[in-house]
């Protein structure tokens, strides 16, 4: 399911128009974008976590020539699923 559809299903499931159903959905993920770029996490219950992970310096190795490079540290954004969500599978 990509973005447009999840419009379409929200605005089917809830009985209004597209626009709004997208401005309901864009606005959902701008609050988690926001709080993660924040450093919290987000816990909808039911449904799961989503946390911001830490990823260390590492060392790689370039595949075309071998060489030796150093990864920087970066962030990314992590999901541990809730209970619930896990037992609908």
């Amino acid at each position: 399911m990509n973005k447009a559809q999840l419009t379409d299903a929200v605005a089917a499931a809830t009985d209004t128009s597209k626009a709004e159903a997208g401005r309901a959905v864009e606005a959902t993920l701008s609050a988690i974008a926001g709080s993660l770029a924040g450093g919290d996490s987000v816990s909808l219950v039911g449904f799961g976590t989503f946390n911001v992970r830490h990823r260390a310096a590492r060392t790689g190795r370039n595949p075309q020539t071998g060489a030796t490079i150093q990864i920087a540290a970066s962030k990314s954004v992590g999901f541990k699923a809730g209970k619930a969500l896990k037992e609908s599978l």
